[in-house]
């Protein structure tokens, strides 16, 4: 049986690049259903595509092959890549980008893509190795070729590392590190470890212009155009505005710092407060 195959690339959909690269699969892999995780990464930015990448993953069948390609080296030295991890395969450049979706998780099995015979062609276009390398390989394998049938197998992948939350007794500086289409400022602070280390106490959450208390369910919680802090669908915590552009309107972007800070209420009320207000 076939895999499912997904596709993740900054190409954007006005240019024919994503039409190629389906046109390929569909010519060597006919009957692989292919899904777009989104072709709307900002160009070249590595990290975003890391971070949509490892949101969605996860949510597909295991034996799912995910073509990413975000590549500012194409053409380069740098190396291209197949991998095997947590029951998925991954093709793309070797950039840093496979490195941030498994965080601490070695790949099961990894090869360099040295075959020309699993490529489209054996005389590449240096600006277009998504097309006639990474496309190629990933219909090969989603159809059912083995790693091992694509390349040689090497040791290590290059690695990019996520800037980790600083936590303390009272309080957690963390940052930004995704902006969604609705200007929800993702930060890299997991709800988990957040709700575990405030034990009880009072949250004050200072990031861009905004002073925020408490912590928020959904999005409802504040009136319209007030900031809120939830944890978000991804488990990660986010300040945002209620049907507003977070970013935009607190001065928030990736890498801006985010301050929690934990105290003891004054009065038990304070400690469940939903309040918030501006600088």
């Amino acid at each position: 049986m076939p895999s499912t195959l997904t596709l993740l690339t900054d190409f954007g959909t006005r240019d024919a690049y994503v039409g190629a690269l389906r046109g390929v699969i569909a010519s060597l892999a006919p009957g692989v259903p292919v899904f777009d995780l989104t072709h709307e990464i900002a160009p070249q930015d590595v990290m975003e595509a890391a971070f949509v990448l490892r949101g969605a993953y996860g949510y597909f069948p295991e034996g799912t092959v995910h073509l990413a390609v975000v590549d500012p080296g194409v053409g380069t030295e740098r190396r291209a890549i197949a991998l095997r991890a947590r029951g998925h395969t991954f093709v793309g450049p070797d950039n840093g980008l496979f490195a941030l979706v498994l965080g601490e998780h070695a790949p099961d099995a990894l090869v360099v893509l040295d075959r020309p015979a699993a490529w489209r062609t054996a005389t590449p276009h240096p600006t277009f190795h998504g097309r006639d390398i990474f496309a190629p390989v990933a219909a090969h394998l989603a159809a059912g070729a083995s790693l091992e049938d694509v390349g040689t197998p090497v040791d290590s992948l290059r690695v990019l590392r996520w800037t980790l939350p600083i936590t303390g007794a009272d309080g957690i500086r963390g940052r930004v590190v995704h902006v969604d289409r609705y200007g929800n400022a993702v930060t890299n602070v997991e709800g988990a470890v957040l709700l575990r280390s405030l034990n009880g106490r009072a949250l004050r959450t200072v990031s861009g212009s905004a002073i925020v208390r408490g912590l928020s369910r959904t999005y409802a919680d504040v009136e319209p155009g007030d900031p809120l802090v939830l944890v978000g669908s991804a488990g990660l915590v986010e300040v945002s505005v209620r049907n507003g552009h977070a970013a935009t309107l607190l001065g928030l972007e990736r890498g801006s710092p985010v301050s929690f800070d934990f105290f003891d209420a004054a009065r038990p009320s304070e400690a469940v407060a939903r309040s918030s207000e501006t600088r």
